[in-house]
């Protein structure tokens, strides 16, 4: 009977650990990678958002730095977004061109203005570390999390990683464009519609020598 018994228990460890293993191997299987058929390093085991198992050079392997990795993702992410958002606003309403806005005159002194912004985001970034390094989350001066609209979930942190990532391409793409053909990005659109089998990506190359004597 006792060796029934350790058989029987030597039994059901093994079952559970079999379980185990098969719901690991399920939840790998059903996990959205960033190339299909991809394996995940083990520090990436998909419960950050955003998180689809790329590091090929094994910058998270370090559990701390692979947080602030992750933070400093968001609030570049963030900073991009707001940047498309105001360059294609001014763009279309017809302002100044983005890339040119910092020599213009405004309401102060442009050297006074670089130093009042320098104090506020000084102020405020400090405020944001010191926050995130209390609480391990995203806030704003003393509110962390910082949430005033009830809006923050799983899906919406996915969402937010997914368009600020979209938002820092864009951003490379706009000041390629800049670079290129001295024009905004709906500037530049209208300039390709207009003309689509001149001014393309091929075109604006063989014209660059032109436009960056400019």
């Amino acid at each position: 009977m006792q060796t029934l018994s350790v058989r029987q228990t030597f039994a059901h460890r093994v079952a559970a650990k079999v379980g185990r293993t098969s719901v690991r191997v399920q939840a790998a299987a059903d996990r959205a990678m960033w190339l299909p058929g991809a394996k995940a390093p083990a520090h990436l085991d998909g419960k950050m958002a955003g998180d689809f198992g790329f590091d090929p050079l094994g910058l998270g392997s370090d559990p701390e730095r692979l947080m602030w990795y992750a933070e400093a993702e968001r609030m570049n992410g963030r900073w991009a977004m707001a940047a498309c958002a105001g360059i294609l606003f001014t763009d279309l309403v017809g302002k100044d061109k983005w890339f040119e806005a910092g020599a213009g005159e405004y309401w102060m002194p442009n050297n006074a203005l670089i130093a009042l912004e320098a104090l506020i985001m000084g102020f405020l970034e400090l405020k944001r570390y010191q926050g995130w390094k209390d609480s391990g989350v995203s806030g704003f001066i003393n509110a962390f999390p910082f949430d005033p609209a009830g809006m923050a979930s799983k899906e919406m942190a996915i969402k937010e990683v997914k368009n600020g990532r979209l938002a820092m391409v864009g951003f490379i793409g706009f000041a390629v464009a800049a670079l290129v053909t001295r024009e905004g990005p709906i500037e530049a659109l209208s300039t390709h519609l207009s003309n689509p089998f001149e001014n393309n990506v091929i075109g604006m190359v063989a014209k660059m020598p032109q436009t960056l004597g400019q």
